[in-house]
């Protein structure tokens, strides 16, 4: 017999299995609790801390819990045992209160009694139902119909026809960034990490192009070159635009933009140093206009 044979290895005596705690929670209670601190006749919480809890008003949340009762899994109902399952308004909350604060999941348990693999699972489950059912009215560039009613709106609201909107840029905080993405998601003049949004906003707060640069050193014009914004001029499918300026007949609009944007024809930009009053007049409307943008990234 050899030394090596000699040796005996045993198996590891097997790891004591973790108790799994049970957590009872009360769901009725949380249901309850969150009617009536916000959705009952007087509220607890007014419209106010709505908005600033909910980044919506209670009417918009409500429009959207209503739109995704018809996907089942938002939908009460019994389970096993006959007891109720959380409430459309509990889910939606819960996956509102993720988006609008960042925070975990597990912060769902304490007020609405909703533990973290749910809190999670409405959160997915919310996304996916909203780009399904508002996509196709939100999420999309503007048909012929859109086109003339948004040029007519600007046309009466700013002074501008032909004007399709505002294009800027905003530089927006990534406050979980991964630290091993810092600098390339960093700017200099920023200081943290930022991941920059390119948007056209019409007047109505309608922001319907939206793109988010890629990591780099990103401004307005790395950015441009980079979205897809004239995809659809290239490639034949811009909607046509007629309108009549400095007795000129034009047939494609144009958006409203700052000083850093390059001299297209597309691009209406103020005058830097208007020396009459004709050009100082057309620098404060134009500077007016292009608010429409800003507001727009105020609500995001």
């Amino acid at each position: 017999m050899t030394v090596a044979s000699s040796y005996r290895f045993d198996p590891p005596p097997p790891r004591p299995r973790k108790k799994r705690t049970v957590v009872r929670r009360d769901r009725e209670g949380g249901a309850e609790r969150l009617h009536r601190d916000y959705f009952s006749v007087e509220p607890v919480y007014g419209p106010q801390f709505f908005r600033r809890r909910f980044r919506m008003s209670r009417e918009l949340f409500l429009r959207i819990v209503n739109a995704l009762e018809v996907d089942p899994y938002f939908q009460q109902r019994p389970d096993a045992i006959g007891r109720l399952s959380f409430s459309p308004i509990q889910k939606c909350t819960a996956a509102v209160r993720q988006l609008a604060y960042g925070t975990a999941a597990d912060c769902c348990d304490k007020y609405l009694r909703i533990g973290e693999t749910t809190a999670l699972e409405c959160l997915k489950k919310f996304c996916k139902a909203v780009v399904r059912i508002f996509g196709g009215t939100y999420l999309r560039r503007p048909t012929t119909a859109d086109v003339q009613r948004i040029t007519a709106m600007h046309e009466a609201r700013h002074g501008f026809p032909g004007m399709l909107g505002s294009l800027d840029c905003m530089h927006w905080g990534w406050k979980n960034c991964p630290v091993a993405w810092h600098d390339a998601y960093t700017r200099g003049d920023q200081g943290e990490p930022t991941i920059i949004l390119e948007a056209v906003a019409s007047q109505d707060l309608w922001i319907w192009h939206a793109f988010f640069g890629v990591a780099g050193s990103n401004n307005d014009i790395n950015v441009l070159h980079q979205s897809t914004l004239f995809n659809y001029v290239l490639a034949g499918h811009e909607a046509a635009v007629h309108f009549l300026a400095n007795n000129s007949h034009h047939t494609r609009g144009y958006y409203l933009t700052d000083g850093i944007y390059p001299d297209w024809p597309v691009f209406v930009k103020s005058f830097q140093f208007p020396n009459d009053e004709k050009k100082r007049r057309f620098k404060v409307m134009q500077e007016a206009a292009r608010k429409d943008v800003e507001r727009a990234f105020g609500g995001v």
